[in-house]
């Protein structure tokens, strides 16, 4: 990730400041040797040593000047700074107290003092971002750290994350916020512990009601409470190698945790969906982060109760379940037979809704996985296996326990299906295969539904001509289907947005459904 970590501090003698940058240093391209370099070997030495020395050349002459405060330094002048380097793309990850480059040094600088000025959100504590162009887009989380000896008995410090790729930084908003609470976390309560333990030996709030408040005193009162580090408020003698550590490890992961993809043409509607759907859920858990210990957490209501999480987002867990499985469209066809099979691919096409009622949950689920293919990932509703009957506008898929009773206004719906699935009394004991379903059960389909499914629809058709052809094989006929659907749901798209258009007539419209 291009980005740099700093945390930031508002010292009460000097202002706002940089106490500790992290930043990533990416390998430099290879270049074919030219006579008289130096071998790999010493190539790698060299870079090493200059990785040690690089946070050293970054404090100028300007951040040398004695007008630093404890507060205001982390490491010494003659401190090397941190080196990590990460053994699989060779990126060094360098921390000191300023960035290398003098012109991050402008751009740290300038975010340091917003973060602590002017950019701060309500309560003067969270995170909020801001920046341009120009000076780079800023994550800022401002935070108090308690001082026995400071004003207020806390002092001000904030972490930024700096990067040019506003768009990148946005998106990688939840991740950070969550990341960065468990470091701010981390030195607020061992700082805590500090702070109480020296308000045990000596309370600083009684100290200061009874001293005298005269222009006399008070300025020597003021130079008298020096700042003190950060080091001396936690009591933590490793703390910059800690902090070295966790910005190291953050930058990383947010790098990792978002790659581009080579996309070959639009993506298709259900990858859209799952997109949103994922964006959705990390929404939800950021909410759900923000919402610990203000209170109690909302329970989850019945509709998410039931709906299990397997199929709302992909099926890639056909090959977990146990036992006898349906494999694909292809093998449901050939076990259910062409006509049962047609009369059920018929009612998911329409939308109805498809029930299937059998002890076997595995083989319920591995059914609804593969009949899933034939709707857009937007229509699929799954119950996967409920103790009662769930209504159609609840799921469009349903699984049943064998005694479970089908509501009468469902058995004599038109707009549903049964399928029940009875286990075969068997008069050997030989040891069946779980491949071989029909050994195992019998299926038997009921609906109410009177009208002719031998004749259409034209996409149920275009299916069973893929699932019939043998030359075929099953990635082939996805990727069929997967083009079906995207067909279809492209001229869904165009009749819609026809029938929003006023003044049509009938003509048009005829010519439009002949179209589709």
């Amino acid at each position: 990730m291009n980005a740099l970590v700093a945390l930031c501090h508002f010292c009460e003698l000097h202002g706002p400041r940089t106490l500790f940058c992290t930043e990533a240093v990416h390998p430099p391209s290879p270049s074919p040797p030219q006579p008289g370099s130096a071998i790999p070997g010493d190539r790698d030495r060299e870079a090493d040593r200059e990785g040690e020395g690089l946070t050293m050349r970054a404090n100028s002459s300007a951040t040398q000047r004695a007008d630093m405060c404890e507060g205001c330094r982390s490491l010494p002048a003659s401190h090397p700074g941190f080196v990590s380097v990460d053994s699989e793309t060779g990126i060094r990850y360098l921390s000191h107290q300023h960035p290398r480059q003098p012109q991050l040094f402008s751009v740290v600088r300038q975010a340091c003092v917003r973060s602590l000025s002017c950019e701060v959100c309500p309560g003067r504590e969270g995170p909020i971002f801001f920046g341009d162009e120009q000076h780079g887009f800023v994550f800022s989380h401002t935070f108090f750290i308690k001082d026995s000896l400071a004003r207020g008995f806390q002092r001000w410090y904030s972490i930024v994350v700096v990067a040019m790729d506003r768009i990148y930084l946005i998106n990688s908003w939840p991740f950070l916020l969550r990341h960065l609470r468990q470091t701010i976390q981390s030195l607020q309560d061992t700082a805590l512990k500090v702070f109480d333990n020296e308000q045990c030996v000596c309370p600083q709030r009684a100290v200061r009601m009874n001293s005298a408040f005269s222009p006399a005193v008070f300025p020597h009162q003021r130079s008298g409470n020096a700042a003190r580090s950060l080091t001396s408020l936690t009591q933590h003698s490793n703390l910059w190698a800690s902090l070295h550590s966790s910005f190291s490890w953050l930058l990383k992961a947010c790098g990792s945790r978002l790659t581009e993809k080579l996309l070959e043409g639009a993506p298709t509607e259900d990858t859209l969906v799952l997109i949103e759907r994922q964006t959705e859920q990390e929404e939800e858990m950021s909410g759900w982060d923000c919402a610990e210990g203000g209170g109690s957490n909302p329970q989850p209501s019945q509709s998410e109760s039931v709906q299990p999480k397997d199929f709302q987002f992909d099926d890639g867990r056909q090959e977990d379940l146990l036992g006898p499985k349906f494999k694909s469209l292809r093998h449901l066809r050939q076990v259910l037979g062409a006509n049962d099979f047609r009369q059920l691919a018929w009612h998911v096409l329409m939308g109805n809704q498809v029930i299937w009622r059998g002890a076997d949950p595995g083989l319920i689920q591995s059914a609804f996985n593969v009949l899933k293919a034939l709707l857009p990932v937007g229509c699929v509703r799954a119950v996967s296996y409920s103790p009662h009957y769930e209504e159609a506008y609840r799921c469009n898929f349903l699984g049943l326990s064998p005694d479970v009773p089908i509501p009468a206004h469902v058995s004599s719906s038109e707009f549903s299906m049964l399928v029940d699935v009875l286990n075969v009394e068997r008069g050997c004991v030989n040891p069946v295969s779980d491949d071989d379903i029909l050994s195992l059960y019998q299926f038997n389909i009921s609906s109410a539904n009177t009208q002719p499914t031998d004749k259409g629809p034209t996409l149920l058709n275009k299916i069973e001509v893929a699932l019939s052809n043998e030359n075929l094989s099953v990635e082939v006929v996805s990727l069929c289907l997967l083009c079906l659907k995207e067909e279809w749901m492209n001229k869904v798209k165009v009749l819609f947005k026809f029938s929003k258009v006023d003044g049509r007539g009938k003509e048009d419209t005829q010519k439009v459904l002949a179209c589709a």
